[in-house]
């Protein structure tokens, strides 16, 4: 799903008059995935114009020193320096090589620079860590790939993350969800710039559509369910697709370990490793995602709901939904509801072309509830003995995430559901 700014004070911030808006740059560092990589280098940086895609002018530039190598050990060797960047109205971050290390000091200071002298700076997929490392995400909204918003969340709290986004134009920054992702933002960038009729020319030359709804590919239900790529051809991926699959039973981390043939200890450390995330909180998360699907398409009672998605009580069940989605099972199901068009026609949520939405409803998922999926997630969580026992633990990085604070100057700091705002997708 994607969400467009309403009306952004920072967006009328005035261009450095050394800057020029049809000048892109893309900073690229040492280990960032190449698709991702390539994605504003094909939007931007080919020209068009007998498509009638107006040109823009890209600058390739280097976010450390060279060499620079991506995915499969090829090496890259960028135009430009990071001086560069002082040129571009637009500034894109295609990729962060890995959410665990921190972003160069020099880099980030070239996008805060940028940033306050009224460039556009853009976050593809885990860039938006690179975003918030340099501070442009505070009290923002915001989304990254699905499996590493919650790492997103906990460790910049001041950025409202929402993983059910496919992209996020807050005026003078916008991040984008995982991968393809990226392509949709891109695309909408066009729009923004020069309107539908060359957004539309430049997709039909990419072979995508030009503006994708949540019913094209089900993202807003479906999205967290796929496996996550790292672990696509792992034989760990035949028990994440497996536990998937039994949500509705009983089970715990010891089962999954069990099945993997592999010791607890060694089965966390795997996981960790391949997916970012602890396999008890993800196990915890995919249950609560699973309820939340049975509260949108079934009339299971909250109890029944419990009992299917693999909870040992209904108070478990209540504890994770609310501490992940600042709300009640009960009072999710009436929000979503009423919302449901009445005449069984589409969903209005996800209608490509919409009018602008009031600004209270531009708060993120969770705003103003201040709990974590963590720690507050271990205790009394109903899924097993053995699971218990690591509530005393330091939580995984990666799933450990936190929702976000009440906004800074942001929204008015009471939950929304998602599918509240305006998302014309990709």
């Amino acid at each position: 799903m994607s969400q467009d700014s309403a009306a952004v004070p920072d967006a009328a911030r005035k261009l450095a008059a050394r800057r020029r808006r049809e000048i892109v740059a893309v900073l690229l560092f040492s280990g960032g995935p190449i698709f991702e990589s390539s994605i504003p280098l094909s939007v931007f940086g080919i020209d068009r114009q007998d498509a009638g895609v107006p040109r823009y002018r890209l600058l390739v530039c280097a976010g450390e020193d060279a060499p620079l190598r991506t995915t499969g050990g090829l090496e890259l060797s960028a135009p430009y320096g990071l001086e560069a960047i002082s040129r571009a109205g637009t500034v894109v971050v295609p990729a962060w090589r890995s959410i665990t290390q921190a972003p160069p000091p020099a880099a980030l200071d070239a996008l805060r620079r940028a940033h306050e002298e009224g460039a556009r700076i853009v976050g593809l997929c885990t860039g938006a860590f690179v975003l918030a490392a340099a501070g442009l995400l505070d009290g923002r909204p915001a989304t990254t790939h699905w499996m590493y918003a919650p790492t997103l969340a906990k460790r910049y709290p001041s950025v409202h993350v929402d993983p059910r986004e496919l992209f996020v134009d807050d005026g003078d920054v916008l991040t984008s969800a995982g991968t393809a992702a990226g392509i949709d933002l891109c695309l909408h960038i066009v729009r923004t710039d020069h309107g539908a009729d060359a957004a539309n020319a430049l997709a039909r030359r990419l072979v995508v559509p030009p503006r994708r709804t949540a019913s094209d590919m089900g993202h807003q239900r479906y999205l967290d369910r796929s496996l996550p790529e790292e672990i696509g051809a792992d034989p760990l991926a035949e028990v994440v697709a497996w536990a998937l699959e039994h949500l509705h039973e009983q089970f715990d981390v010891e089962t999954l370990a069990a099945r993997a043939y592999m010791s607890r200890r060694t089965f966390d450390r795997r996981f960790r490793s391949l997916t970012g995330s602890a396999p008890l909180q993800w196990l915890i998360t995919q249950r609560v995602l699973q309820a939340q699907r049975l509260l949108e398409t079934s009339d299971y009672s909250v109890d029944e709901v419990a009992g299917r998605c693999g909870f040992r009580s209904p108070v478990a069940l209540r504890g994770h939904f609310r501490r992940q989605l600042g709300a009640s099972p009960a009072a999710y199901r009436t929000a979503y509801r009423a919302r449901r068009p009445q005449n069984g026609g589409p969903d209005p949520a996800l209608r490509p072309e919409r009018a602008e939405r009031p600004e209270r409803e531009r708060a993120m998922l969770g705003a103003g509830s201040g709990e974590r999926y963590a720690a507050a997630a271990l205790a009394g969580h109903g899924l097993a003995t053995a699971e218990a026992a690591e509530a005393g633990k330091p939580q995984s990085d990666a799933y450990a995430a936190r929702l976000p604070e009440s906004p800074v100057g942001r929204g008015t700091g009471r939950p929304v559901l998602p599918g509240q705002r305006e998302r014309p997708v990709g």
